[in-house]
């Protein structure tokens, strides 16, 4: 625990380092779903900048049964924030590309939210009176295999998780005293009814070993993460341009 006290109070003073030289005045801006990412990203700006200077975005898509567990968030932080429901808006653009295109993918569907709720938290960064940086909430386990849509909730400006695995992310959240009911519920991304680890075919201690270890304790497990690995680097990669190509598997080109 105490490691992870020191944890704590590095990303803290890595946040005030970034906000000094990136918004001295400015938000930090977190879209608060309720789960541990959003939680504790948002304790840890707390931490660094004071809770006035955190602004919570709450984006249920009509409906959301744990918005409780976001009001519960915000009010325990004592930070400002606002709620604003993206059905409509993931609504009309559905019919808009359907129309256009005579259908929309279950994929689409799926991926849409994110990069909706992603575009919505720049739009209140942009009108708040003093700006704001809009945080990255994503985890170094959810990064390593690609579990985030791209341009949705895999974009933001500064990103105090990704060093850090689900279950040091759980522990750091205990650290920062959250209520129990936000750090220790299951993963779920909120779009597609089904928990993270459901989704995924393994479990997170799995792929937290394998990182940080480089094997899960079993293989098959093993392969499907390199291959996931592997097949999602694009995600964390530089947008290619004809003088400079990554390959993730030759290096620069």
């Amino acid at each position: 625990m105490s490691d992870m006290n020191e944890t704590k109070d590095r990303i803290v003073q890595w946040i005030r380092s970034y906000f000094k030289e990136n918004g001295p005045q400015c938000f930090a801006v977190v879209g608060i779903s309720g789960g541990k990412d959003s939680s504790v990203t948002a304790a840890l700006c707390a931490e660094a900048l004071g809770p006035k200077r955190v602004f919570g975005v709450l984006m249920p898509q009509g409906d959301q049964p744990d918005i409780a567990d976001s009001y519960l968030l915000v009010k325990h932080l004592g930070i400002p924030y606002t709620e604003i429901d993206i059905g409509e808006a993931c609504a009309l653009l559905c019919r808009s590309v359907r129309h256009g295109l005579g259908a929309v993918t279950e994929q689409t569907k799926i991926n849409l939210p994110a990069r909706v709720r992603m575009a919505t938290l720049y739009a209140v960064a942009q009108s708040l009176s003093q700006g704001g940086r809009v945080a990255n909430t994503c985890n170094l386990s959810e990064d390593y295999v690609g579990y985030s849509t791209k341009f949705g909730d895999s974009a933001g400006d500064f990103a105090p998780l990704a060093t850090l695995t689900v279950h040091e992310v759980v522990e750091l959240g205990h650290v920062l005293g959250l209520p129990a009911r936000l750090v220790d519920k299951p993963p779920s991304d909120g779009l597609c009814g089904k928990t993270d680890e459901d989704n995924l075919g393994f479990t997170y201690a799995q792929l937290d070993a394998y990182i940080r270890s480089g094997a899960s304790g079993d293989p098959e497990v093993d392969k499907k993460i390199a291959s996931l690995h592997a097949k999602n680097l694009h995600k964390l990669l530089p947008m290619p341009r004809p003088d400079l190509w990554i390959s993730p598997r030759k290096g620069a080109i």
